[in-house]
């Protein structure tokens, strides 16, 4: 092989073991500040369709829009800042656009605006930034951040007059924007809808993509371990299984096999048969809570199985991944994490990224 193929670059994996029902328990805290996800994927075995309640949740996830070509001062105007973007249930994030070699934006729902650029873009914006974390000998990325519900944004203010002039007269930024708001169109004034009105776009909802997995090994887990013993495998193994079953890859270890021979951690159990379903769009930490606490719900009837698994993948190209955690791509800019959920409403909690990213919290 390759001397360069065989670098690989740091990985950070963050384990958490509690319990839903602990006052101290911080789940909600790491599911509502991870603000950008594209995929939802739920594995629980001996389960052979996905149950009602489940479905209903997804069926309610928020719907959202795509925005071609959109001027990014727009979304800073006046009315639209003060009724929609202030207002906490905004989130808005670049599309098609690379985070190591394209200017990326975001929007989060605690009223900031993340504007990661290049030298030559931040040079001419005028606004006040700090070099990215992640830069190689010479500063080639600058991150910017401002607090859009400052006082000192609000319009008719200096700042807020620069900002503008920035985005619209220096730098007249515009790209595809993702857009999704928890409020509806009666408590935001049909801002959004006028907005949108002006430019070429697209309503898309969730897609929902069900899978049955039978007569296949999967992993024996005890909420009582979580760094693997002979009760249960290691996190890192069990993360790989996970995400053999997503790509469909046998973990039958079959000598016969010229595809693979992946074999599922021990220790083991079969189950006659498993569910895979998998969400993709655009979608919102408030929805994906929604989902964890009807997965809870899960074992209030008795199951065979004694747990499920949740994950949750991030963009690649968003500029942060927890919070306002900087987030960068390098070789494949991971940023996900997954719960598994026990029938005592046990949890671990796994939270992982890339090298050009910051701790998990």
């Amino acid at each position: 092989m390759s001397p360069e193929l065989e670098k690989c670059s740091r990985s950070l994996l963050v384990c958490e073991k509690s319990n839903f029902m602990k006052e101290k328990s911080r789940y909600d805290i790491h599911v509502s500040k991870h603000y950008f996800n594209y995929k939802v994927s739920i594995v629980i075995p001996e389960c052979a369709s996905l149950p009602a309640s489940i479905a209903g949740v997804i069926n309610r996830f928020n719907s959202y829009y795509r925005v071609r070509d959109l001027p990014i001062y727009k979304l800073l105007e006046g009315e639209f800042l003060e009724k929609v973007v202030k207002k906490g249930q905004f989130y808005a994030l670049s599309y098609n656009t690379r985070i190591d070699e394209d200017n990326t934006i975001a929007f989060l729902p605690s009223g900031q605006l993340i504007l990661s650029v290049d030298k030559d873009t931040y040079e001419q914006l005028g606004l006040e930034g700090k070099p990215s974390q992640y830069k190689h000998r010479k500063v080639m990325r600058y991150v910017v951040t401002i607090d859009l519900t400052d006082k000192l944004m609000s319009p008719g203010a200096k700042r807020y007059q620069r900002l503008i002039t920035s985005l619209k007269e220096w730098v007249p930024i515009k790209c595809d924007l993702l857009i999704s708001s928890k409020m509806t169109a009666e408590e935001e004034g049909g801002v959004l809808q006028n907005l949108l009105s002006q430019y070429s776009f697209e309503e898309h909802r969730p897609t929902l993509h069900t899978n049955t997995l039978k007569e296949m090994p999967y992993p024996s887990l005890h909420p009582s371990d979580r760094h693997g013993d002979e009760q249960s495998c290691d996190p890192h193994r069990f993360l790989e299984w996970l995400g053999a079953v997503s790509m469909d890859i046998s973990s039958d270890n079959e000598a016969s096999s010229f595809l693979s021979t992946y074999g599922c951690p021990d220790p083991q159990s079969l189950m006659s048969h498993g569910l895979l379903c998998t969400v993709t769009g655009f979608l919102i930490p408030e929805d994906i809570y929604s989902l964890l606490l009807e997965l809870r719900r899960y074992f209030d009837e008795p199951k065979i199985t004694s747990w499920l698994s949740m994950t949750v993948h991030g963009f690649v190209d968003s500029p942060v991944s927890w919070g306002t955690t900087e987030h960068g791509f390098l070789k494949s800019g991971e940023n996900f994490y997954n719960f598994v959920c026990f029938r005592n409403q046990d949890y671990w909690l796994h939270m992982a990224t890339g090298s050009h990213d910051g701790c998990p919290p």
